[in-house]
């Protein structure tokens, strides 16, 4: 069976605009490695609802799961929670889970929890929260589709919650030659090697380091003993 897919939407003007440089595409990419999950699509889009409502709804039906990251905190731009249920035609309003988790937080730090900081224990009807163990604020999850903050810690911190109760596929092994020939010179033999291995993935890397010019070729696959075969195969091509 093929690994479940996944789609990662990044929303955010700050992104956009590069004030805020992303880091949760690298984090995500690789915690959905490790569990199998196989990252085909990433998306960065601005705090806009009818494009938020528009990417959720297709990335939500051409993938196992859609992980999104921004737009869930107390202000006026905070617009994801909002957009999500629109996407699924679903209510959203406070909820008495989330609102007690806000109230606790609040008291503890000695802070109101006023109007705008409600905001985020709005939640789409039907949906499952997200433990937010940094700041509480809870993220959620509805249907496919797994809504969390932008901040990388709390981010980081609500995938940690979500992933152990999402079934993944074959780990994804990788196998990396390294030669010293630029990708012009290997791209006939390399390309002729992955039309005969397509159940694998053959990417080519090239690095320029010290005056000295060369490609990284990785194979990756979930059978270890293929991967190790075509290995062998192909350091005799590139390096002949």
């Amino acid at each position: 069976m093929p690994n479940p897919t996944a789609a990662m939407l990044v929303i955010g003007d700050e992104i956009l605009s590069g004030r805020t440089r992303d880091a949760n595409m690298h984090y995500l990419a690789g915690q959905l490695t490790e569990a199998a999950i196989d990252l085909k699509e990433v998306r960065v889009i601005s705090d806009d609802r009818a494009a938020i409502i528009a990417a959720v709804q297709a990335l939500s039906g051409a993938y196992t799961h859609v992980f999104t990251s921004g737009g869930i905190g107390p202000t006026h731009d905070d617009i994801t929670a909002e957009c999500i249920a629109a996407a699924f035609d679903t209510p959203i309003d406070v909820r008495d889970d989330a609102r007690a988790l806000l109230q606790a937080h609040y008291d503890r730090s000695g802070q109101e929890l006023n109007a705008a900081r409600l905001r985020m224990a709005r939640i789409p009807e039907g949906a499952t929260l997200i433990d937010n163990p940094v700041s509480t604020a809870p993220g959620f999850t509805l249907r496919n589709v797994h809504v969390m903050a932008g901040v990388p810690s709390i981010f980081q911190a609500m995938v940690a919650s979500i992933l152990p109760n999402l079934t993944g596929g074959a780990p994804l092994l990788s196998r990396t030659l390294r030669v010293t020939r630029g990708e012009g010179d290997i791209a006939g033999p390399l390309g002729q090697f992955a039309a005969d291995h397509s159940g694998l993935s053959v990417g080519s890397y090239p690095f320029i380091k010290d005056g000295l010019h060369g490609s990284n070729v990785v194979l990756r696959g979930t059978d270890a003993a293929e991967l190790d075969s075509a290995m062998a195969k192909l350091s005799a091509i590139l390096t002949a």
